[in-house]
């Protein structure tokens, strides 16, 4: 008997530490999407024009079909293309690029020289982007850094007025754990503070359905800033509020040579206008 109660309480432990074992699992499981939600997190920098399109708008297919005004192809580009083949770019027919120069306060382009001057070389029309991170320092402080690092601007006939790009977190919330009145007010500070420095208003970049989410669909801007609109589809769709056309829209992220096309709603001609503000 005693030799009984002996194994009958070694079954009873065995049986508990295969439960506890049991639970341990089951709790490290519900853990690891967390854990691998924090691992999908870029590094800080990393972010360009149209990160989050695909998956926030999905991507169907590229360009517009049918009769069409007359659109100027164009490419932007950021670190994340390294050194850009511009010449085959340029044969292809792209007439105009946009290169991301800085993010936030803490980051420039590490390519921005090649990409910048080598567009400029073989006869582009060009300017510069900047990455928007308004839950870290205010809209003012970053149009400077812009300007400062490659954002200004020249009326020499081929330099594009800056960018700012207004979309999709990649670092966490959607809309940068702003309300829609104060990611309006980020917007114009930013806006406010490019002009004074600079003469021209920045455009704007966006997609229809991040901008509704988080400003509210404001239309406050569409008669001051220039529309560079983000869908990949065979139409560009709905508009923001306030703009009844675009400038640019970038149609997609998986085109020749360099991922990310453009059209401009316009001939060259149109293109150079802009540029000469």
């Amino acid at each position: 008997m005693p030799e009984h109660r002996s194994g009958s309480g070694t079954t009873r432990r065995s049986h508990l530490a295969a439960a506890g074992s049991l639970l341990a699992a089951l709790a490290l499981l519900l853990a690891l999407p967390g854990a691998a939600g924090a691992a999908d997190v870029p590094q800080r920098g990393t972010a360009r024009l149209g990160q989050g399109v695909i998956a926030h708008d999905g991507q169907q297919g590229g360009g517009p079909t049918g009769p069409a005004a007359v659109q100027t192809e164009g490419v932007d580009v950021s670190g994340h293309q390294g050194n850009v083949a511009w010449q085959t770019l340029w044969n292809s027919g792209v007439k105009w690029a946009y290169v991301k120069a800085t993010e936030g306060t803490y980051y420039k382009n590490t390519y921005f020289t090649q990409q910048y001057n080598g567009s400029y070389n073989v006869g582009m029309i060009r300017g510069t982007y900047h990455f928007a991170t308004p839950d870290t320092t205010s809209g003012a402080a970053q149009a400077n850094y812009f300007v400062d690092n490659g954002g200004g601007w020249s009326r020499d006939g081929r330099t594009l007025p800056g960018v700012l790009d207004i979309e999709w977190n990649p670092y966490g919330a959607q809309c940068y754990g702003k309300t829609q009145a104060a990611m309006v007010s980020w917007i114009r500070d930013f806006a406010n503070t490019y002009k004074a420095r600079t003469g021209r208003d920045p455009v704007i970049y966006t997609a229809t359905s991040w901008w509704k989410d988080c400003t509210g669909n404001n239309a406050s801007f569409g008669a001051t800033n220039p529309l560079w609109v983000a869908r990949y589809n065979t139409t560009v769709g709905e508009l923001p509020a306030g703009w009844g056309f675009y400038t640019m829209w970038q149609y997609t992220s998986s085109g020749p040579t360099v991922g990310d096309h453009n059209h401009f709603n316009g001939a060259l001609d149109r293109v150079q206008a802009l540029a000469n503000g």
